[in-house]
């Protein structure tokens, strides 16, 4: 396990805290945290996805409701294009691991979901997302980076297969640690990329893309 502390100009503190083990995600509520960071590769159930037709894949966004999320997330994915097969099934087993885990450290039972398949440019500044918490897990292509805020820090980048939990601005008064969505505009890259937000009726849904 890695902690990376950040010395602020105000004499704040703030840290990414990183590492190989998935217990790492419970340090995002360390007071001190801001992005909790586990460096694992994908699954290898989910390469098919470097081969998939994403021509016919449309993006899914939408509230999903636990424990049980698994026949929510099954469905979403073979409306939304992906094959009626095993395969798919394995995206939906890890998706639903991912979503429960989430949901138990932030102590909720419904979540915004986000599969986008990305081709374009999203947000190319570097931000914090007006949120509570957000999950971020690469699935395809160049993964969102980020950065200390102080200008000049060094970008770091989300790899494929990485679960990474940001604190967003409803959770800290100033932001330290900083996200923006690679530019991938004129590569011909395709981005596949898992966003889980608790769920919020009594704001509107945040309007930026990561």
């Amino acid at each position: 396990m890695t902690d990376i502390l950040l010395d602020r100009p105000t004499g704040s503190l703030a840290a990414a805290a990183i590492g190989n083990e998935n217990d790492i995600l419970t340090r995002i509520h360390d007071p001190l945290v801001q992005l909790a960071h586990w460096q694992r590769p994908r699954p290898s159930t989910l390469s098919w996805l470097d081969t998939l037709d994403w021509r016919g894949i449309d993006d899914i966004d939408t509230t999903v409701s636990g424990p049980r999320f698994g026949p929510q997330v099954t469905r979403l994915l073979h409306d939304a294009g992906y094959p009626q097969a095993s395969q798919t099934g394995m995206l939906a087993e890890e998706i639903v691991v991912r979503a429960s885990q989430f949901a138990r450290l932030m102590t909720c039972t419904a979540l915004r979901l986000r599969l986008e398949v990305i081709e374009t440019d999203a947000c190319r500044k570097f931000h914090m997302d007006y949120v509570t918490a957000r999950l971020l897990m690469p699935l395809l292509g160049p993964g969102t980076q980020w950065k200390d805020a102080n200008p000049g820090a060094a970008v770091n980048q989300i790899e494929i297969g990485n679960v990474c939990i940001l604190k967003g601005r409803r959770w800290v008064d100033e932001p330290v640690i900083l996200h923006r969505s690679p530019p991938i505009a004129g590569t011909g890259q395709t981005r596949l990329l898992l966003a889980l937000d608790p769920a919020n009726t009594d704001a509107p849904a945040e309007s930026l893309r990561i």
